[in-house]
Parts: structure tokens; sequence; C-alpha cells
């Protein structure tokens, strides 16, 4: 999820009543709540590395309590005043545990169980940047705005404001899962239609439905068959026509493609990508080159890609040129 959402909800957390388990339990859940990504940095060196290392260890379980303990030393460090620790590693926790369940819900996906597994696990209901969870947020954070301003005037007839905020709190942290529960059932409705077709006269081996960013009730899918990919919207409430899916077919076996799958750039991108779609094509660059293209269909397709691997491979399948990117990349 966006950092401003992770953000929302440490705060929420410590509104809520987290904030009362130690001196500066509110700054320490809205570090902590965000501490996993850290390993953003690694943006810095370029988008392979972005992709190798971005919810990767920090988004583990394992390492929790390292993250906790960094995001209560940072506080105690900063504000240099005396924490409650048992109450502070407490909340730092659930800051952190906080953020890898909303990442979790997402269609990116964490790997939680590294060192030992590098198996990437989501729930695929949520958007990487989700407005439904930023409306709910937005709405119990002005809550307690507006009510504030109403206490202004009724402390300056006499009477005695009340502070909102924490029924605010709990109504965003009760709403957002109310809405991921939701989701989880849309979610296993989608995929159920999914199933429940052929397309081109196949079966699907697998299928994957992805949210819309917007409506609830409708998904983007993603049939796997022996031949090729489906691609087509869902409508939960109402019907499906699979012959409206977008036909995308595998290319057959090539030494072109061969050889760009044994770069370091397309081996990164194989562990991450979930839905992988080939593309082989000659590159007038070269004479009797390739140019092979790897896309990850959750991200898009090859006429609006997300994530995109190029490689060029000579007539004698050297591979000239590997990169990876996000969107469109040039090829030199």
């Amino acid at each position: 999820m966006d950092n401003l959402t992770h953000t929302a909800i440490g705060l929420f957390l410590a509104r809520a009543g987290a904030g009362k388990w130690s001196p500066r339990a509110t700054a320490i859940l809205l570090v902590a709540a965000n501490a996993p990504d850290i390993d953003v940095i690694a943006g810095l060196g370029g988008p392979l590395a972005y992709l190798r290392y971005h919810r990767g260890i920090a988004h583990a379980l394992i390492a929790m309590p390292v993250l906790a303990l960094l995001s209560v030393a940072v506080v105690r460090l900063a504000g240099r005043k005396a924490l409650n620790w048992p109450g502070a590693l407490a909340a730092a926790i659930l800051g952190v545990a906080s953020h890898l369940l909303l990442d979790w819900t997402n269609v990116y996906g964490i790997r939680l169980l590294l060192p030992f597994s590098g198996r990437w696990l989501r729930l695929d209901t949520t958007a990487i940047v989700d407005p439904w969870i930023l409306a709910i947020a937005a709405v119990a954070l002005a809550g307690p705005f507006l009510a504030r301003l109403v206490g202004s005037e009724i402390a300056s007839s006499g009477a005695r404001p009340r502070h909102h905020g924490r029924g605010a709190a709990i109504f965003a942290l009760i709403a957002v899962v109310a809405l991921d529960c939701g989701r989880l059932v849309l979610h296993a409705r989608a995929v159920a239609m999914l199933e429940a077709r052929t397309y081109q006269g196949d079966l699907p081996k697998r299928v994957a439905a992805m949210p819309d960013p917007l409506n609830p009730l409708r998904w983007r899918g993603v049939v796997e068959t022996q031949d090729f990919y489906a691609v087509a919207d869902v409508d939960v409430a109402g019907d499906f026509d699979p012959t409206r899916a977008q036909i995308l077919y595998k290319p057959d076996a090539d030494p072109a493609l061969e050889a760009a799958a044994r770069t370091p750039v397309f081996r990164e991108f194989l562990s991450f990508n979930q839905y992988p779609l080939w593309r082989v094509t000659p590159a007038p660059a070269l004479d009797g080159g390739k140019l092979v293209e790897l896309f990850d269909l959750r991200f898009g397709t090859p006429a609006a890609p997300g994530f995109r691997a190029t490689a060029l491979v000579d007539a004698g399948l050297r591979v000239v040129d590997a990169r990876f990117g996000f969107g469109v990349l040039r090829s030199r």
C-alpha cells in the first residue's frame, strides 16, 4: 500500500487505544507502520534493484522484532523522553504488523516467509493505492477536526467539549476490515466466474482476478490456458462473456527466448513474475537478431505494460542488451 495509507492506519491504531501503551506511542506507531518500506532505498540502484529488494526481508515475519526495536529506538533518540519499553515495543510490533497485513491484501504481494521461502503471498483484494481506504481515512481524520470546531463553540458557552478522535479511529479500522472482508467475497466470486468458463474451447489452467481501484464489483481477470492468456473484465453483479476476452498467445519455443531467460535481468524478473507473457519479434537494429520481451500480466498487457523486461539477442544467440523497467522501455 501507499505510505499515506500506512501512516493513517498507524494513527488510527494509536487513537483507538494503542497510543496509551507508552509515552510517545503515537509517534512509535507512525514510524513502525512505515518501517518495512525502508527497503525502497534499493530504488537508488535502479528498477531491477528495486524489484529485487522491495518487499523482501524487510517485509518478512522474521524482521518484525528488528523493525519494531528500531522504530522505538528512533523515537527514543529523537524525543529524548523515557518510554515504557514493553508498551512501546508492543505498539511498534502492532504498527509493523499493520503494514504487512495491508501489503498482503494487494496485487503486488509480499514474501512473508523469507529467508526460508521466497514465495510471494497476496490476496489480490486491494489496489496498491486504494481510493476507498484513503476515503475512509479522510473521513475519519476530518471528523474529529470538525468535532473540535463544534466543541470550541460549546466550550465558549461554558460546556465541556468531548474528544471525538477515538470513535473516528475505531470507525476507520472497522470500516477498512469490513471493506477487505467484502472484497474477499467479491474476489472469490470473480475467480469462480473465470474458472467456470472455457476460452476458445480451452479450460483454464489457473486464473487471477485483480481489483478495479474504483468499482468493487469490477475485476480484471487473467486466465492462463495451455496456449494463451485471456484477459477480460468481470462484473460480479452481471453476466460474464468469455468471448470478449483479449487473447494473448504464448510464443513457440525459441532459442532467443531461452538465451534471454538465462540473463540475470530475466531471472530476477521471473522470480517476481506471476503471470509471465513472452513476446519474440525481429530486432531491426540487429541483422538476424531478435527482441525478446517479458511482461507480468497482473500489471498490464504488451499494449500498456506495467513491468517489462527486454533483451536484444543477436543472430549468434548472444544477448547484447538486457534491461528491466516500469512501463514502456526503449530498446537501444
